[in-house]
């Protein structure tokens, strides 16, 4: 991207007034702007051509993200982007753009939609930021992004924390709280296997997040029904590996039984390109086994 500009045009690890202030600059990297209660560090900024006068904002947000697939919460960060933006200037951003992938792919993101959303969450963060009261602990899917995951955790295990148990719902975890259960030892004790009704015989039987409870407390493997395993020819075991957000998978592990050994074939790929080869020789050897 730098590449596209002069190297006067291009500023680097600076601020928002800074920027403002140079007439000649056209893209910066790694700006840090700072309004009011929120500040940002945006991986970088672009010039936009506006004509007249404009409430818009001469500069685009960017953001880099090396998965090769684009969530909300990725939309949303470059929101954020854009909200602390028009904080610092008064001028809101129409869009931004997003690069990401090994290819660097970019993609334009309209901002409107998502403004309320990225509002909305501020005003909770800055409310909860003013109440003495600490909010509730409750682990999630993004405690691996935080910095306070290992003593969150800790806390949550010496509380035994209905959070605990990843399955489990805000929704659900109110509804138990309500009943007066607020930990897994707790809810483990409202588990009652129950005889299924013939009419429902043929369905599946449904997650219980109590029997689950149970299992932590027992610390067992408790298996709902029979399970029939019918295997009348050699069982196959299979194990596909591959880099989550790249759709790219690099290994496949086959492993079957012969006689009182078992055989084993790894097929390796070392870039996508090599990937179509590996399934069409995992396709091959499997072709064998089932003849």
């Amino acid at each position: 991207m730098l590449s596209r500009f002069r190297e006067d045009e291009c500023l680097s690890a600076t601020s928002l007034s800074q920027v403002l202030e140079s007439n000649k600059c056209r893209f910066v990297i790694d700006c840090m702007v700072r309004a009011q209660e929120v500040q940002s560090h945006i991986n970088a900024l672009e010039q936009v051509t506006s004509h007249g006068k404009t409430k818009q904002s001469p500069y685009i947000p960017i953001r880099f993200v090396s998965s090769e697939k684009i969530t909300k919460h990725d939309k949303l960060l470059l929101a954020f982007d854009a909200l602390v933006l028009f904080t610092a200037s008064d001028k809101m951003p129409q869009f931004g753009k997003i690069i990401h992938g090994s290819k660097q792919r970019s993609i334009k993101v309209k901002l409107a939609g998502l403004m309320k959303t990225t509002q909305s969450i501020v005003e909770r963060i800055a409310a909860q930021g003013e109440n003495n009261t600490p909010p509730p602990l409750i682990l999630n899917k993004h405690c691996t992004e935080c910095e306070f995951q290992t003593g969150c955790r800790q806390i949550a295990i010496e509380k035994d924390e209905l959070s605990l148990l990843s399955g489990m719902t805000e929704k659900e975890r109110k509804k138990q709280h309500d009943k007066g259960i607020f930990s897994v030892t707790q809810l483990s004790y409202t588990f009652r296997p129950r005889r299924k009704p013939k009419r429902l015989a043929s369905k599946p039987e449904k997650y219980h997040h109590a029997l689950k409870a149970l299992a932590v407390r027992e610390n067992k493997i408790y298996i709902v029904g029979r399970p029939q395993l019918n295997i009348n020819r050699n069982p196959v075991y299979l194990d596909v590996e591959g880099v989550p957000g790249r759709d790219f998978y690099y290994l496949i592990g086959l492993r079957i039984k012969s006689g009182d050994s078992y055989i084993q074939h790894s097929f390796w790929a070392n870039d996508v390109a090599d990937e179509k080869e590996i399934w069409i020789s995992f396709l091959r050897t499997l072709s064998k086994i089932l003849r």
